[in-house]
């Protein structure tokens, strides 16, 4: 999983220098597939419940699983970019939301609370702690800069398949759901709305917009429950916190 999670974060990086306004979702797609199986992998994504794209790209009120396509980025947009690779048969996965040249200061402080939320969720990640002192810790800080936590869509334990056992939610109290256990892989992933934090489902029933309008963010790691604390996977080399 190590391997597959070097892999996201090459592509991630990757992405992350070639996003600029001008440049359409489709063709940083294409961009992150070519990588992908030129390091070896497998885009998990591509095909999954028929899902057509090796990426999701979700602009600006975008929360999620936006399909690439002819979608042209602009200057000040923000773009949520999330990446699933296999590598013998172990998967990977994690998401970044980028800046599109400049943007608006109360955006980049967005994309900074959401990281930063995310990384607040990580360090819960220790043998004998709980779920939920992960989704507390997420909504926690996220809610204490005045931003909201999508309630419908949860982070996820992760190995053989993509979305496995247990939810992770990004909300709720301490102290509640499953225990941690060395061994357990979680993909932790704050989704985090300038605004409310009801969603809705786009027409092509794959993207998830915040209803109101507002700006989203999503940041996301692969995390191993280790003897010695949360081992990040999706890194360029293994970390732990």
């Amino acid at each position: 999983m190590a391997r597959a999670g070097r892999v996201v974060r090459g592509c991630l990086d990757l992405l992350g220098r070639t996003i600029e306004p001008g440049i359409t979702t489709k063709e940083l797609d294409r961009l992150a597939e070519k990588y992908i199986r030129s390091e070896g992998g497998i885009p998990t994504f591509k095909g999954y419940r028929g899902f057509p794209g090796s990426i999701c790209a979700s602009p600006n009120d975008m929360v999620v699983h936006g399909i690439p396509g002819r979608v042209r980025l602009r200057e000040g947009d923000i773009l949520g970019v999330d990446v699933g690779v296999t590598m013998d048969g172990y998967v990977a996965d994690a998401a970044s939301t980028f800046p599109v040249g400049e943007i608006a200061e109360d955006a980049q402080r967005l994309l900074r609370v959401t990281q930063e939320s995310l990384m607040k969720g990580i360090a819960q990640c220790r043998i004998g702690n709980r779920v939920g002192d992960i989704s507390h810790a997420v909504q926690t800080h996220a809610e204490a800069h005045g931003y909201s936590v999508v309630q419908s869509m949860v982070g996820h334990g992760v190995g053989r398949d993509m979305h496995e056992d247990p939810q992770v939610p990004n909300f709720g109290p301490p102290g509640q759901g499953p225990e941690l256990r060395e061994g357990m892989v979680l993909a932790i992933e704050p989704m985090i709305n300038m605004g409310g934090f009801e969603v809705e489902i786009g027409a092509d029933s794959w993207a998830v917009y915040t209803k109101d309008g507002s700006l989203s963010a999503h940041f996301e790691h692969t995390v191993a429950i280790t003897k010695n604390g949360p081992l990040i996977l999706t890194v360029a080399e293994v970390a732990g916190v």
